[in-house]
């Protein structure tokens, strides 16, 4: 069972993929976005070449927990995503998961150059862990 995970930006969507038994997020690619068809038809290529059954799609929370402009742009796309494809779409928090993954990159000592080219699919990662990890505890959790 392979989770693909998504950090919807403006000008790009990071990407992030769980390993077969869905424990581990690994930072993927980063889609330059162009048009809707475009960017939704190279995530249907992923979807198809990767066997995903799921996917998790950042949902930028405020961090007073209200929906802003950003938010209700990515759950048009959830719904968009819905329509297209017959999987499990879960939206989830995603609030400080850029800043989790530019201190990351900052502790990592790369350039701005290098970051710029990388944030997008980490911050991806960091969400599909989060949700990975959240799973994790619910089984541990349930008798």
């Amino acid at each position: 069972m392979k989770i693909l995970g998504l950090d919807l930006g403006s000008k790009t969507i990071g990407v992030a993929l769980s390993d077969d038994l869905a424990l581990t997020a690994q930072a993927w690619t980063t889609i330059r976005r162009t048009t809707p068809e475009k960017d939704l038809s190279v995530l249907r290529k992923l979807i198809l070449d990767h066997q995903v059954n799921e996917i998790v799609v950042g949902l930028p929370v405020n961090m007073d927990g209200s929906k802003g402009e950003a938010a209700q742009r990515a759950e048009s796309f959830i719904e968009r995503l819905r329509t297209l494809f017959p999987i499990k779409i879960t939206p989830w928090d995603e609030r400080l998961s850029t800043v989790a993954a530019e201190r990351i990159l900052l502790e990592g000592d790369l350039s701005r150059g290098k970051r710029r080219k990388v944030i997008d699919r980490l911050a991806a990662a960091i969400i599909l862990q989060n949700y990975l990890d959240s799973r994790s505890r619910k089984m541990e959790q349930s008798p």
